[in-house]
């Protein structure tokens, strides 16, 4: 947060993806960065998250990158395991002494993307390649 003020954000916030709702206001665009649709963690979860940033935003684009890499491999471990999508992996985060609790990560093909974003509120206007298996997504409102 302080980062933030310094660089001149006036109104910067910690919290959980869960708790974005319209309480905070109307957001002209969303950036997710990096892998972080897989932040949505269940398809369940993220079709129900994404209809909420749709009621929180104009009409714009929110662009985040993707990677296939489940899919990309013969490791038996990486295969579809007790109901989950393929690319549903539960993890937890280690730095130093401090572990972090478990949570559920999602990564998505762009058909599995297309099928989770239907009847959200955005579509993805156009898929970047970006070497291998990942990808970039530039999703944008849907008519609907």
């Amino acid at each position: 947060m302080e980062t933030c003020r310094e660089r001149g954000v006036r109104d910067a916030r910690v919290l959980s993806i869960t708790q974005i709702s319209r309480s905070l206001g109307a957001f002209d665009t969303v950036i997710m960065l990096g892998n972080n649709f897989g932040l949505f963690g269940i398809r369940r979860r993220a079709r129900w998250l994404l209809r909420r940033l749709a009621g929180m935003t104009a009409p714009h684009r929110a662009h985040h990158r993707r990677d296939e890499g489940p899919y990309a491999t013969d490791n038996p471990d990486h295969t579809r395991q007790r109901g989950r999508m393929g690319g549903q992996i539960r993890l937890r985060v280690r730095y130093k002494s401090h572990i972090g609790a478990w949570m559920d990560y999602l990564f998505v093909s762009k058909t599995e993307m297309g099928e989770i974003l239907d009847g959200t509120g955005w579509r993805a206007a156009r898929h970047i390649e970006s070497g291998g298996s990942a990808y970039i997504a530039v999703l944008e409102k849907s008519a609907t």
